[in-house]
C-alpha cells in the first residue's frame, strides 16, 4: 500500500493524522506532500483531487482521495494489526466519537479566532472573537471533569482529536493559559505529549 499525503507543519488537522500513522505504525508507508492550502488563493491542483481544497488530503495508490482527517484516519485505521483508533464495540466507540467531536470543534473555533487576529485591527470583531474563546474555555472546562476518565481508557480517537485541540492552544493562543484551573486535564495532557507519535509531529511554525 502506497499513499500520498497533502501536508502541513503547521495544521492541526493534518497532525492528527500523523499520529495516527505513527501509532499505527504506517508512517513508513505514506509519501507526505508539502501543500499550501488557505489564505485567499485556491489551490488548483490540489482542488483537482480534493474539490474541497483542504488538507490533509490522502491519495491512495489507485487514485482514491480521502478527506478530511475523521475520514482519512478511520481508513488508515483498518490497515493494522494493532490496537483501534475507533472503537468497534459499543459504548466504547460512541465515547471515543463524542471526544473525537468535541476535540474537533476546538479546532474549528480556534482557527477562526487566529484568522480574525490576522484582519486590520479595524476590520477584527471582538464580538466574535469573544464568542470563539468562550467556546474554548467551556470546551477545556468540560474537559476537567472527563480527564480521569480519559486517563483510565485506551488510547482513541477521542484522545487524538483532544490533545492535538489543546496542543494548538498552546501553539497559537498561549495568552489562553488554559491550564489555570485545569490541574487534572494538564496532568493527561502531559502524558499526551510524552507519547512517541506525538513528540515526532509536533506543530513547525514553517511556511
Amino acid at each position: 500500500m502506497s499513499m500520498t499525503l497533502h501536508w502541513s507543519p503547521r495544521s492541526p488537522y493534518v497532525r492528527k493524522v500523523m499520529i495516527a500513522l505513527h501509532e499505527m505504525g504506517l508512517q513508513d508507508r505514506v509519501k507526505i506532500v508539502r501543500t499550501v492550502a488557505g489564505g485567499t488563493t485556491p489551490h488548483w491542483e490540489l482542488m483537482k483531487v480534493n474539490p474541497v481544497g483542504k488538507i490533509p488530503t490522502l491519495e491512495l495508490e489507485d487514485g482514491t482521495a480521502i478527506y478530511d482527517s475523521p475520514v482519512i484516519i478511520e481508513y488508515l485505521d483498518t490497515h493494522h494489526s494493532g490496537p483501534k483508533l475507533y472503537p468497534a464495540a459499543w459504548p466504547e466507540r460512541l465515547t471515543a466519537l463524542r471526544r473525537h467531536a468535541l476535540g474537533q470543534g476546538m479546532l474549528d473555533n480556534a482557527l477562526p479566532l487566529l484568522g480574525e487576529g490576522f484582519r486590520p485591527a479595524d476590520k477584527q470583531s471582538e464580538p466574535h472573537k469573544e464568542l470563539w474563546r468562550a467556546k474554548l474555555r467551556a470546551c477545556v472546562d468540560a474537559l476537567e471533569g472527563e480527564a480521569d476518565a480519559m486517563a483510565s481508557s485506551g488510547f482513541t480517537v477521542g484522545h487524538l482529536a483532544i490533545g492535538v485541540a489543546l496542543g494548538y492552544l498552546d501553539f497559537r493562543f498561549d495568552a489562553l493559559q488554559w491550564r489555570t484551573g485545569h490541574p487534572k486535564l494538564a496532568a493527561w495532557f502531559a502524558t499526551f505529549n510524552a507519547r512517541p507519535s506525538v513528540a515526532a509531529n509536533m506543530p513547525v511554525d514553517d511556511r
